[in-house]
């Protein structure tokens, strides 16, 4: 252990330390977040032992469909291994109170994301029960589209829906569309199933709630909310780029038509309104009183909250009133679906979010917090951008989260803090937010279709394409870096 105020390393220590990393970042790049601490424990047997024990943590979460093993369970683990040989290093030195601080911070961060996230998973949640996206999956249905409207309809709606939501609820919304109209076409479905992870991940990237990497660096105060939208330009290019070639592969035919009715249930507009509301009171929250958008969040949720209660009470008059006039007019359907009517749980749509996904994100933020306060964010840093240019480490490390979640890329990056300019900052954010289509298990809505249409979508078709999203990715780089170059 030796604190960082100390002589410089010899060269021989700097060679075998850059070495290490590079190791690790073959294996697992990001492997930064926290501030480092007052001592280098690069080197240590503690150091060695959190690196080994996070890509053992990783593996696990790779190996989720062989293992049927939810993915939070391994890093949680990792998570509290790695901060306890923190906290037994610095007690040996005499700093016990410097881990804990650090903990505190790195937690900090992660609860204003996780408020935001559970917010927003919320009203979707609420939305889904209210049958919003039902009715906009029947009507699609009930149009009776082509299956080459169809793929481009769905594509383009998981875009622009992905830059409020998020790209898992799009992507499967989406999906359940194509596998409604073109059951049994199992080359069709797959098609459009890798059509819209590209487009749900290239949507997600030029809006600051479009994805929980925009909303990290949002929050961080990188980029303010309204620079985000001069990605618009190089997302559409990532999207379309692709689409365009796997449209000369769709056989033409329309499919047969759908005879469902889907009603909205009471209130269901209202929620729509109440979610953009808070979207909107967020946005103000940290633009023009410097608050954290989570604030935001949570003042609309209470209004959720409120107006979930007004349903409940007003439950009984608003069905005396409807099967009054339904009776007057003879809609016998109607008045059957009355009986059906079941008041809106505000507590049981929070319940049913993505809680899994939710504890995954703690490990990873807590895990990777510990390995860069353990003294690795400084190398990482050197490393990436201390020697070339800072354009290349951005379309390096968006093409890594391929293969690694987009999320502990980005954490690593910002707690790096790299002195780049606004179109950098806006690259890394375009490439970390779509790197991940370039493999089916590179985001999350390309994992969830495989569970959603499994056998169909799977991870050998999304290779398959891989050039074609590949190329968009290339494109969607230049676009920016030609659209938005006076930002550099």
């Amino acid at each position: 252990m030796r604190p960082s105020n100390a002589s410089a390393p010899r060269p021989r220590s700097l060679r075998v330390r850059r070495w290490f990393l590079a190791v690790c970042l073959l294996c697992f790049p990001p492997l930064a977040f926290a501030e480092a601490g007052p001592l280098d424990l690069t080197l240590s047997a503690a150091g060695i032992a959190s690196v080994v024990i996070f890509l053992l943590a990783y593996a696990l979460v790779m190996g989720e469909e062989v293992l049927h093993m939810r993915k939070s369970k391994p890093v949680l683990v990792a998570a509290g291994l790695i901060w306890t040989l923190v906290a037994w290093m610095y007690m040996r030195a005499g700093l016990p109170d410097v881990a804990e601080t650090a903990f505190k911070e790195t937690l900090l961060e992660y609860t204003e994301l996780l408020l935001f996230l559970l917010v927003a998973m919320t009203y979707i949640n609420a939305m889904e029960e209210r049958r919003v996206f039902d009715k906009l999956r029947a009507w699609l249905v009930y149009k009776g589209f082509s299956y080459c409207s169809l793929f481009w309809i769905t594509g383009i709606l998981a875009f622009w829906i992905s830059s409020i939501a998020n790209n898992m609820t799009t992507a499967m919304l989406m999906c359940a569309v194509v596998l409604k109209v073109a059951e049994g076409d199992n080359r069709f479905i797959s098609l459009c199933c890798v059509n819209v992870v590209v487009a749900a991940n290239a949507g997600g990237a030029f809006s600051p709630f479009g994805d929980i990497t925009t909303l990290m660096v949002w929050q961080a105060g990188q980029i303010p909310f309204g620079g985000f939208f001069a990605l618009l330009i190089p997302a559409i290019v990532n999207f379309m780029v692709p689409a365009l070639i796997m449209n000369f592969f769709i056989v033409n035919q329309k499919p047969e038509s759908l005879t469902e009715t889907v009603w909205l249930k009471r209130g269901a507009r209202r929620i729509v309104l109440l979610f953009l509301f808070t979207v909107a009171i967020s946005v103000l929250c940290h633009s023009v009183l410097n608050l954290p958008p989570a604030m935001g969040m949570m003042f609309g949720l209470g209004l959720l909250q409120f107006f979930g209660y007004y349903l409940r009470r007003s439950l009984p008059r608003s069905l005396e009133r409807k099967r009054e006039r339904y009776s007057r007019r003879g809609d016998w359907r109607k008045l059957e679906q009355l009986g059906s009517v079941v008041p809106f749980d505000i507590f049981s749509r929070i319940a049913r979010s993505e809680w899994d996904t939710l504890l995954f994100f703690y490990g990873v933020v807590m895990s990777v917090g510990g390995l860069g306060f353990l003294g690795y964010l400084s190398l990482l840093s050197e490393t990436l951008y201390g020697g070339g240019h800072p354009a290349l480490a951005n379309v390096i490390l968006g093409m890594i989260s391929a293969v690694v979640d987009n999320i502990p890329v980005m954490f690593a990056v910002l707690s790096m803090a790299p002195g780049m300019s606004e179109g950098n900052w806006l690259l890394i954010t375009l490439t970390a937010g779509v790197g991940g289509s370039l493999l089916a298990m590179g985001s999350a809505a390309g994992v969830a279709l495989m569970g959603q249409a499994r056998g169909i979508y799977t991870f050998a078709v999304h290779l398959r394409w891989m050039p074609a999203i590949l190329l968009g990715y290339g494109a969607s780089v230049g676009a920016h870096l030609l659209v938005n170059a006076s930002l550099f």
